[in-house]
């Protein structure tokens, strides 16, 4: 498992990477054009910014180790090691690798020929707690630990140690020589975090001595107590930081779950937190009502909360229940009046005690997409896949989920970058874009008609009979930011597929909803913690997709019932119809599983959903939505390969490189006869496209690293294993005053300059 993996995943499940007031410089700036939405911190000079004071920073949950080269590492691990711990380079607000000057005076490549040689020059000041140098044993040990040559440590090759020739003291202690054995174009992704030598030095001391607890740090902050029961985790201000001090004496990480995040910040619980679209929409409310613009709801119900639904009708007839002369019934009335009265005000108190915040709003560095299983089925023909990418209109569900938002809704053109990184660049022409005649003209290449004929067993019901089916466990409904992939990965029994044939059900989305509340779009779906996916990744075999072939599974649904005292029945009747306006080939109508996940928080994803089906039925397509269990949805669909179209998200990456290709690899025949597929949940790719990535992490030429990616991402649109859609929506909620801190975009946060901003006087100066 690969350091920027790891890296990626924690940066789609925290939303919170970024922040740095470092800017790069030099060729290749103009690369990769504007970031879509810059950073919204309220950016403030340290002279601005008080010495000292707490802040409460929500969590998904604390981490099950601090080791962030371990397969439980996640995005709570990641923010705790930004803040402790030695990062020689860091992403600026467009997403782009800098050196870090509290740890570097400068890191290059000194050498090419015969081998490539980075030289580290370390800042002289920078020393561990414990009063040590940083210096070269801290490379050397977590070399040894990382690239894979001693099983003893609990961690997977990472991508770039393995091509680390030998390290060594340069000519000086602040001097590192790394020689690498083959060239490493993406070099500066090593290293990041540094480990000292006690953490790495052996296999104990890796996998079990930095699980609970970091003895020895060097960064800003340093780590400390962490209170399972509390759920929180300090970080305290660093006395041997030799940079800029810590404004805040004291960081707390503490765990929140999604849902539960205005009420924890009304409640005084919380100074910064993501949040999801409701929570949005509550601070919205509560602001709007502060300003007198809000008004009461019908009846002088309230506007919003509880009981804005209420119609006078149903208020009257509580009214008469409770006061009625059946006197259980009163009874019961009475005590669900005293509840709905105890949550009316609840909610109205949360919203005085929210009026407050602000909203700060980017985009993450992650896109969701469209994903289409290519090992089998009809999406196994390039021509098909084609024609759904050209299908869509990429903008609509852009401005979908981002204009309300008011966010730039833009579609993302590239696979392996986001606007703003260099590597970026729109390639999706070599698709092209929404066209439905030139859809149509692929399908009927792939011999794909409109009134086919379709075959199916005597007695057997034309048309659908049943909705969508929902397998989800828990209950759906909006603000409780639990996005379906969040928790891929854990032992899960349910199975979310459907019974009933695809021809039963596949035209009952024709009846689809009108859009109106599904357009409250929340936070689009993110992928789990690492190690679970991770999990998922290994054990994925596309052999595993579709176990019975489609038409077989049909028949055996849909086919009555032998009866044993009969003996063998007479062959069954087959029943002949047309496939209408839909499309149909040999006797099948073009039918694809379009699996989504049930539970709350992924309300904006089923949108999304929704309108790619109404998309593709206008091309004669069918859609047979299935919503499974969050546990479920990745683990048991789309690493697993039950699936034709799903939705999901993958991070952008400024070593693309070394990141992207695991996700789009050629997936490879294993010894036993399965597919091992790495990240490549689609099981599409082609040798051409390794061979790209393959040559820009060996180019050192920077320039031609980047354009051989480029290729590589061309390539990738051509073979239409998934369409990007649009950036993820970041939103965060912050507590007046706190400066440096809030929507960081593509960037990396700057701890010791996080702060309150200073009180002025009535004069305006400060105090």
């Amino acid at each position: 498992m690969s350091q920027r993996r790891r890296r990626s995943l924690a940066l789609l499940t925290s939303g919170v990477l970024a922040l740095p007031l470092l800017t790069g410089c030099g060729a290749g700036d103009d690369e990769g054009g504007p970031a879509a939405a810059g950073q919204d911190i309220a950016t403030t000079t340290r002279d601005k910014v008080a010495d000292g004071g707490v802040l409460r920073w929500a969590v998904d949950a604390l981490p099950d180790t601090l080791n962030a080269f371990q397969a439980d590492a996640d995005a709570t691990t990641s923010r705790i090691a930004g803040a402790v711990l030695p990062q020689l380079f860091v992403l600026d607000a467009k997403g782009r690798p800098v050196a870090n000057p509290d740890y570097l005076e400068k890191a290059e490549v000194i050498e090419r020929e015969p081998k490539q040689v980075v030289l580290y020059k370390l800042n002289q000041q920078a020393v561990w707690s414990d009063g040590r140098e940083i210096g070269a044993p801290d490379f050397v040990a977590q070399w040894r630990a990382l690239n894979g040559k001693d099983s003893a440590y609990w961690t997977a090759r990472n991508a770039g140690y393995e091509r680390i020739e030998k390290i060594e003291k340069g000519k000086t202690d602040l001097e590192v020589r790394v020689t690498f054995s083959k060239p490493y174009a993406d070099w500066r992704s090593l290293f990041s975090p540094l480990y000292p030598k006690q953490v790495t030095g052996t296999p104990d001391a890796f996998n079990e001595g930095a699980r609970g607890a970091l003895k020895v740090t060097a960064g800003p902050f340093a780590l400390g107590a962490i209170d399972k029961k509390s759920g929180t985790a300090a970080l305290t201000r660093n006395p041997r930081w030799w940079g800029r001090q810590a404004k805040l004496d004291t960081l707390v990480l503490t765990a929140v779950p999604r849902a539960e995040r205005p009420a924890a910040l009304a409640a005084g619980k919380l100074d910064l937190a993501e949040i999801d679209r409701s929570g949005a929409d509550r601070i919205a409310l509560a602001r709007r009502d502060a300003s007198g613009k809000g008004g009461a709801g019908a009846g002088g119900a309230p506007a919003h909360g509880p009981g804005a639904a209420t119609t006078p009708a149903q208020a009257t007839l509580s009214w008469a229940t409770a006061f009625g002369t059946d006197e259980e019934k009163a009874a019961q009335e009475k005590e669900s009046r005293t509840k709905h009265t105890e949550s009316v005000k609840r909610y109205a108190d949360e919203q005085k005690a929210l009026r407050g915040f602000r909203v700060r709003k980017s985009l993450e560095p992650a896109y969701t997409q469209l994903a289409m299983n290519g090992a089998s089925g009809p999406l196994a023909d390039e021509r098909v896949r084609r024609a759904v990418a050209r299908a869509l209109d990429r903008q609509a569900l852009a401005e979908l989920v981002l204009k309300p938002l008011g966010l730039p809704a833009k579609p993302v053109g590239s696979h392996v970058a986001l606007a703003g990184q260099q590597a970026y660049a729109d390639n999706s022409d070599a698709l092209g874009g929404q066209d439905a005649k030139a859809a149509q003209a692929l399908l009927a290449d792939a011999g794909w008609r409109r009134g086919g004929k379709i075959t199916e067993p005597a007695g057997a019901k034309a048309g659908p009979e049943s909705a969508p089916q929902d397998d989800g466990k828990t209950p759906a409904g909006p603000g409780t930011g639990n996005d379906g992939l969040y928790i891929v990965g854990q032992d899960d029994g349910a199975n979310g597929d459907r019974a009933g044939t695809a021809e039963e059900r596949a035209a009952d989305a024709a009846a689809a909803p009108a859009d109106g509340e599904r357009d409250r779009v929340s936070p689009v779906l993110a992928p789990a913690p690492f190690g679970a996916q991770q999990q998922a990744s290994l054990l994925a075999q596309a052999a595993m997709a579709r176990p019975v072939d489609d038409a077989k599974r049909s028949a055996a649904r849909d086919g009555d019932a032998a009866d044993p005292a009969k003996g063998s029945p007479a062959p069954a009747k087959q029943a002949t119809r047309t496939s209408g306006n839909m499309l149909a080939k040999d006797g099948k109508a073009l039918t694809l599983r379009f699996v989504l996940p049930a539970g709350p928080g992924s309300e904006s994803l089923r949108t999304v959903g929704e309108r790619i089906s109404q998309m593709l039925r206008k091309l004669g397509v069918n859609t047979e939505t299935t919503k499974v269990a969050d546990d479920s949805f990745f683990k048991d669909h789309i690493a697993s390969g039950q699936y034709d179209l799903a939705l999901y998200s993958w991070p952008a990456t400024a070593f693309p490189a070394t990141d992207a290709r695991p996700i789009f690899a050629k997936p490879e025949p294993a010894a036993d006869g399965s597919l091992l597929v790495e990240q490549n949940y689609t099981r599409v790719g082609t040798d051409h496209i390794d061979q790209l990535f393959d040559q820009a992490l060996g180019e050192l030429d920077e320039a031609q690293s980047r354009e051989l990616v480029r290729k590589a991402d061309a390539r990738i649109w051509a073979a239409a294993g998934s369409i990007p859609l649009f950036q993820r929506p970041e939103l965060v909620a912050v507590k007046p005053g706190l400066v440096n801190a809030g929507a960081f975009g593509l960037g990396a946060p700057r701890y010791q300059d996080i702060g309150w901003k200073k009180a002025q006087t009535a004069k305006g100066k400060k105090k």
